[in-house]
């Protein structure tokens, strides 16, 4: 039988192995399977016949890794090896390794942390602030499959992908997010090609650019 609750607040402690010890000062950092996971919703229903719980309103959340979307599905409160799925403005933020927008989202925990995520929309959207510029890495697809473990982005269906001045296009395109490269690939036995646009660089005028030489006064004095 299903029953509600009004608001949950659940704070899973993930595998803090160790943690009864003293750690010396200052603490080594956590390991991401070490980290708490911390689930909260606005209600949930839960069924003990088939261990099936529903989330409205959900945010999962560890270290600087976010989920967030307008309903979450679970076989249960496992994070050591398990499935959830999410729909309804799906957000999903990684540090360091960008953010991801869609309709629907898989999310897959292993070893008590998020280990992988594929979303789906109209498109999905991805977009990681660069680390050798201030522009933004930005990507839409049919489908992205986000591997926080390889540090990889794979946009699939209608890919699409800029850096802030090169735009790439095609069936399949694979991002490493460590590294700032992008493999792109055509559909084999398909007249699908690969798209890449370059904006030429243009260089910003100089600070005095424009302004001409000052006039000179004119001579007043009189013969």
């Amino acid at each position: 039988m299903a029953r509600s609750c009004p608001k949950l607040m659940l704070l899973l402690a993930a595998g803090l192995a160790g943690s009864a010890a003293a750690a010396p000062t200052p603490p080594p950092a956590l390991q991401p399977g070490q980290q708490p996971i911390n689930l909260d919703a606005a209600s949930t229903e839960v069924d003990g016949r088939t261990n099936t719980l529903v989330f409205s309103d959900v945010v999962i959340s560890q270290g600087a890794t976010r989920v967030q979307a307008d309903r979450a599905h679970a076989t249960g409160l496992n994070f050591a090896n398990s499935r959830w799925t999410f729909d309804g403005k799906v957000r999903i933020e990684a540090e360091q390794h960008g953010n991801l927008r869609s309709d629907q989202a898989m999310v897959e925990f292993r070893d008590n942390h998020i280990a992988r995520a594929t979303v789906t929309g109209t498109p999905a959207e991805f977009e990681q602030r660069r680390t050798d510029s201030e522009q933004m890495a930005r990507g839409h697809a049919g489908e992205i499959v986000y591997d926080l473990n390889d540090g990889t982005v794979r946009l699939a269906n209608e890919a699409w992908l800029t850096d802030g001045q090169t735009e790439i296009s095609g069936p399949l395109l694979v991002y490493n997010i460590r590294e700032q490269r992008v493999q792109a690939a055509a559909s084999p036995g398909t007249d699908q090609r690969v798209h890449i646009t370059i904006a030429p660089r243009v260089k910003p005028p100089p600070p005095d650019a424009g302004k001409g030489d000052p006039a000179k006064p004119h001579s007043t004095a009189q013969p």
